[in-house]
């Protein structure tokens, strides 16, 4: 018998959520407070960190994680007990910018080793179009000797989880919801509309919502990469980026982009899912990849350009001291995944600089782990010769743009590069700092 959400509102059914990091967990507990759920996570670590009420990706609160009626567990065998499974594990890329679908081959086989007949399977992981049918079918299959379309279902709905989003959060973004048959599109359409406010869009087929998805942060990257293109030559101009834009975006139907670092878990990683499948079909993408090819190369921009201002001031590169501000992918946000800040670090450090990295939010050991990078307190950035803004977290936007100038060397003037663009530029001026903004 197939599930129903009768079943699931009267709670003698349970929903379990696969992968509790940003997205899963965040999903988990808006689901709990209508449902039995289920959160499962490989990590034991992470299990043991929930169970004690604490989200060290403060995505949610720790008012939230206390009322949260969740069973965690990282023993997979639980998934056995529930009919409907939401999937959201990363789908991140390789060092060749090769889908790594190994989570999701994990999760897929995890799933179907303890599925029940009569289940649902439902993923939210961004992957390319027909990933869920022709790539997490098989293996669900292969692991749970059911058969699809007879013994189970699958949908696909992405998640839109923006990460320390305190407004856009998971209950007030519209959803995509689709299913492999039209039953389990009602249903996950009734199962996500009692926690999402906004509204449910049904898409017609699983590939159309795997598609939406992927084409969200395409737009964002291609459109980005114009404000990076546009940065660099107005830096050749003389002309300050940030004021052509503000002045630009006076007409109503100018968009609001900024140019900056592109990393994440999303923006800088789901259009290689795209142009991936695009060439598997024998589609070489231009526009996308050209795309891709300006915002991996800013950390390189931004790197050189602080080696030529230092070089104008009079600065002695070979063991010269420069600070990074922030090494997380976004501010206000302890998330590592794919922060492009590293290529700043990466090559500033090729012109023998030694480079001394800060971040109040990101976790020391997993910086170590992921990127080699020694955090270092505050107090190890005094006397540095040039500081770089890498990210605008709060801590350093109050601290003020003379704040930060204080922790240069008093032998030369200061010298700042604003990534972000978070202070002013006449304030520079009339504290007399050597400021570049992108």
């Amino acid at each position: 018998m197939m599930l129903t959400f009768k079943a699931l509102a009267a709670r003698k059914e349970t929903i379990a959520v696969v992968g509790l990091g940003y997205v899963g967990l965040p999903l988990a507990v808006h689901l709990s407070r209508h449902f039995n759920v289920v959160g499962y996570d490989y990590n034991a670590g992470r299990i043991a960190e929930l169970k004690n009420g604490r989200d060290r990706t403060l995505e949610v609160c720790d008012e939230d994680m206390a009322t949260a009626a969740i069973t965690y567990t990282d023993n997979a065998e639980a998934l056995g007990h529930c009919r409907l499974i939401i999937v959201a594990v990363p789908t991140p890329i390789d060092q060749y910018r090769i889908p790594d679908l190994t989570p999701l081959r994990s999760a897929s086989e995890s799933t179907g080793r303890y599925l029940s007949p009569g289940s649902c399977v439902v993923f939210e992981s961004t992957v390319y179009p027909g990933a869920t049918e022709e790539f997490c079918v098989p293996i669900i299959e292969a692991a749970s000797g059911l058969v699809f379309g007879k013994d189970f279902t699958v949908g696909y709905s992405p998640e839109r989880i923006n990460p320390g989003d305190k407004v856009h959060t998971v209950d007030k973004i519209l959803k995509i919801v689709s299913g492999s048959d039209a039953a389990t599109a009602e249903l996950l359409e009734k199962v996500y509309g009692k926690i999402v406010k906004p509204g449910i869009h049904v898409a017609p087929s699983i590939k159309v919502a795997e598609a939406a998805k992927v084409i969200e942060n395409t737009q964002r990257d291609i459109n980005i990469a114009l404000m990076n293109e546009l940065a660099m030559i107005f830096d050749i101009m003389g002309i300050d980026t940030l004021d052509v834009l503000e002045a630009a975006g006076t007409k109503w139907n100018f968009l609001p982009f900024r140019p900056g670092l592109v990393g994440g878990h999303c923006i800088g990683v789901d259009p290689y899912y795209l142009t991936f499948k695009a060439e598997s079909i024998g589609y070489h993408p231009e526009m996308i990849l050209a795309g891709r090819r300006i915002n991996d190369g800013m950390g390189k921009y931004i790197a050189e350009r602080l080696v030529k201002i230092m070089i104008k001031e009079g600065k002695q590169i070979n063991h010269t001291r420069v600070g990074i501000l922030g090494i997380t992918f976004k501010e206000d946000v302890p998330d590592l995944r794919n922060t492009r800040v590293v290529d700043i670090i990466a090559e500033i450090k090729d012109y023998g600089i030694d480079v001394i990295v800060h971040d109040p939010l990101a976790n020391p050991g997993e910086a170590k782990v992921y990127y080699g990078v020694d955090l270092k307190p505050m107090d190890a950035l005094r006397g540095v010769d040039a500081l770089v803004i890498a990210v605008g977290h709060r801590e350093y936007r109050d601290m003020g743009l003379a704040g930060i100038a204080g922790l240069c060397s008093e032998k030369h003037r200061a010298v700042i590069l604003d990534v972000k663009s978070i202070f002013n530029v006449q304030m520079a001026v009339t504290e007399g700092i050597i400021y570049w903004r992108l």
